[in-house]
């Protein structure tokens, strides 16, 4: 006999404004099952998820047709009295960043305390008790000590552990899970996803999982909705729909993730897949020879020599000063043309290195030689003009673009500060063609960073950094928060720009599979030490460390 949808959406429609941003959305969420809704930014998932909450910005949003039954009672229309009975209690939510949506003044153990004795009529100590089970029950270790931190005082993994301790604390009947492990490293995304599936066998609660990617969905999910620009394009169980994908959209999301396997000369992107310009040649074992032959002839770039970075860390006025190693005793060659993949858990001290290298945050011991001369001893005079041959490409780039300043200015501005080219008329003109290499346009040059996607201000960051045509470029997690497609695109613009400029990067990142698409060679660190350096393919297929062995199986597969 078929069950009966514990949740059930039928032709919802949402404007903003009079931009319609959802149209005539319907599906079913059974008791008991987890439903993977897939799609990138803009496509509408997160907002039709918000709607089930009642958490639309009432002023700017309008839900326009709809239904939303939620056990025979329709959602929309509902007074906010009612609806809080309903949030936290009866349907939950995990949001993307957990930072910004747990309370900083308040220890982690009172925000899920206050949950409880909002929703139950336990006693206090009763609900204290309760919080410190939720917190064995989510696997955070040392869970009273969890209880008295504040959230800037555990990891990002643990905060998430956190969040979902909140989420469940009422035993609710659905939980919505939004981008919840987009940020965390893939061994931290894998435990919670395996505790996602966990909690969910043992509570039988409903699960939402939101995401834009497909292969994570595989993991979690028993059934899969992909949506593209606020429509359903497609939906069915999560074997049919991984196997035999039907639209070009769904295609494009499962392909445009670089392989483990081959890997090819132009990752595919949506727009490929939805004109049908998909370029299939493959970089082969000899033509990856035949480029390491050459590369490694040469005398190199840059040559780390047993850098350390230690800090000092003093608690309390009595208390003796601690010294941690965050990079201990590293040393590695990188070759002029070269991509040095870096990759490591959160903590392992591999932005730390990238900043010691950058010289942002200066090395406590070693050397590091960059065209033979020891850059750690340099004046600041000399380290400015430094500043030129060596650049970084951030993770975030609107919080590095000043948002009053167009950015055909902001692409200018280091190119004045290092007083290349004669004139302005000079230097814009340089400008206009570096937004054409990095796919934007001249009517971009005047326009502000608030106007651009994610995927286009990092194309504005690339800009901005090549604009000095550098030698050596620092990629930090430079695409950890991009969509699938745009990832590719970005990752297509990085290689493009190596070849024509014959850049060398040092390519940082928790994803594994980009860092092997990207690398010739692989640095894995591990507590602030080198665990493993070789090849990047040979330390694929034959990891000679657990700890390497550990970071290749958590990365997503799909089926």
């Amino acid at each position: 006999m078929q069950q009966e949808p514990i949740l059930n959406i039928s032709n919802l429609s949402i404007s903003f404004g009079e931009n319609r941003v959802i149209h005539d959305l319907s599906y079913s969420l059974s008791a008991n099952k987890i439903l993977g809704i897939v799609g990138e930014s803009g496509s509408g998932k997160s907002v039709s998820s918000l709607a089930i909450l009642g958490l639309l910005p009432k002023n700017i949003s309008k839900i326009n047709s709809g239904r939303i039954i939620f056990r025979d009672k329709d959602l929309i229309g509902l007074s906010s009295k009612e609806l809080l009975n309903i949030r936290g209690n009866k349907i939950a939510m995990i949001f993307q960043e957990p930072m910004s949506s747990l309370n900083p003044s308040m220890t982690c153990g009172k925000q899920v305390l206050e949950i409880l004795l909002q929703h139950t009529q336990r006693s206090k100590q009763d609900a204290v008790e309760e919080t410190i089970s939720l917190f064995d029950q989510v696997k955070l270790p040392d869970s009273q000590r969890v209880y008295n931190s504040y959230p800037h005082e555990i990891s990002g993994g643990q905060k998430q552990r956190v969040m979902i301790a909140m989420a469940i604390a009422c035993k609710p009947d659905i939980l919505i899970a939004d981008e919840p492990t987009t940020a965390l490293d893939v061994t931290v995304q894998k435990d919670i996803i395996h505790l996602l599936k966990t909690l969910q066998v043992e509570t039988k609660m409903s699960i939402i999982f939101i995401t834009h990617d497909l292969a994570l969905i595989s993991e979690i999910a028993d059934s899969v909705i992909v949506m593209y620009k606020g429509e359903i394009v497609e939906q069915g169980d999560v074997v049919s729909i991984f196997k035999n994908p039907n639209h070009n959209y769904t295609k494009a999301l499962i392909n445009s993730r670089p392989s483990l396997k081959t890997r090819l000369k132009v990752l595919p992107t949506i727009q490929d897949y939805l004109n049908d310009t998909i370029r299939t040649e493959i970089v082969t074992q000899e033509q990856r020879k035949n480029r390491h032959e050459q590369l490694y002839n040469k005398r190199p770039l840059l040559e780390i020599i047993n850098v350390e970075k230690e800090y000092i860390t003093k608690s309390g006025w009595f208390n003796k000063p601690e010294s941690f190693k965050a990079v201990n005793d590293v040393s590695f060659k990188l070759y002029e043309g070269e991509t040095l993949g870096l990759v490591g858990e959160s903590g392992c001290g591999k932005s730390t290195l990238g900043n010691a290298i950058l010289q942002l945050d200066k090395a406590t011991a070693g050397e590091i030689l960059y065209k033979g001369v020891d850059i750690t001893k340099l004046p600041s005079a000399e380290i400015k003009k430094l500043r030129k041959d060596i650049q970084i490409i951030f993770q975030d780039p609107y919080s590095s673009l000043n948002p009053r300043i167009p950015i055909g200015e902001a692409i200018m501005e280091p190119m004045k500060v290092h007083k290349l080219y004669n004139s302005d008329k000079e230097r814009k003109e340089n400008v206009l063609d570096i937004l054409h290499r990095v796919g934007l346009s001249e009517d971009h040059f005047n326009r502000y960073p608030h106007e651009f996607s994610g995927g286009q201000r990092q194309r504005i960051g690339i800009a901005r950094t090549i604009a000095l045509k550098p030698k050596l470029i620092v990629c930090d997690e430079s695409v950890s928060a991009l969509d699938i497609s745009v990832q590719a695109q970005v990752l297509n613009l990085l290689n493009e720009l190596k070849d024509t400029f014959g850049f060398t990067y040092i390519f940082i990142s928790h994803d594994l599979a980009v860092v092997k698409y990207m690398s010739d060679q692989l640095l894995v660190m591990n507590k602030g030490k080198i665990e493993e350096l070789d090849d990047a393919d040979i330390i694929y297929n034959a990891p000679k460390k657990a700890y390497t062995k550990k970071l290749i199986d958590a990365i997503p597969k799909g089926l």
